[in-house]
């Protein structure tokens, strides 16, 4: 019977007794004490596969693909999004050094070795040029050791024959080239850092570089003019950079 459902405990009455009440004119539907009739509907029992509703039966499989379409919006895993993220707000910034080779490394004939260093690291040379440094430049690049006692020393020593002018640029190429370079006392020097290997005192320490990202791009607009930096793109750059 439809919205009828019937549960049979067990065999309750004999062929007999159901002909018996079969054959009455009532509508009244009789049954032994341990057999149930459930009047209730049925409820929805949706997550039974024998339950389905007539829509996922019988409806077609273009009306199936809109209704999964409605059920099922467009989920962001969570660890990419935050990854993402970090990658924009925390994005390593190509800085830029300015380094030189002074007269004496110059004159030791140390120039190859020493940009051999920061090519092997991987930095990008967009400057390179020999050239003799007047006084007046020299001062100014120097102004912050004004000061000091050794100034006019220095002032001679860098002006005494051509030194070498690189402007390299990289991530985190500041930092990295003063740990190329090694401390300004040869002696306190790592060993594989340039002083390290290539020099033994602090007047002779054979090569300068920037000490801060703002100093780099104040000595390379200082050092180079207008037209002498190369902007190019190293095919090695996506074996060195993600």
């Amino acid at each position: 019977m439809e919205g009828l459902s019937v549960v049979r405990a067990s065999p309750c009455v004999s062929s007999s007794a159901i002909s018996s009440s079969l054959s009455s004119k009532t509508s009244r539907l009789s049954c032994a004490p341990s057999c149930k009739l459930i009047l209730n509907p049925i409820k929805n029992h949706h997550h039974l596969a024998a339950f389905q509703p007539a829509f996922h039966l019988f409806a077609s499989n273009q009306s199936r693909s809109h209704a999964s379409k409605r059920n099922h919006t467009a989920r962001i895993f969570l660890p990419h999004l935050v990854a993402s993220m970090v990658n924009i707000l925390f994005q390593e910034e190509v800085e830029e050094t300015y380094i030189m080779i002074k007269p004496d490394g110059v004159q030791r004939g140390l120039v190859g070795e020493i940009i051999s260093r920061f090519e092997k690291k991987g930095f990008k040379l967009t400057g390179l040029k020999l050239f003799e440094c007047p006084k007046e430049l020299a001062e100014e690049h120097y102004k912050d050791l004004q000061s000091k006692p050794f100034f006019p020393k220095l002032i001679d020593y860098i002006t005494s024959g051509p030194v070498v002018c690189m402007a390299w640029e990289g991530i985190g190429v500041v930092a990295s080239a003063r740990k190329l370079i090694g401390a300004t006392n040869p002696l306190n020097a790592e060993p594989g850092t340039i002083r390290g290997d290539l020099a033994v005192q602090t007047g002779r320490n054979v090569v300068h570089g920037s000490d801060s990202p703002d100093n780099g791009k104040r000595e390379i607009a200082l050092w180079f003019r207008e037209g002498e930096l190369c902007t190019w793109m190293p095919v090695q750059e996506p074996w060195l950079i993600e």
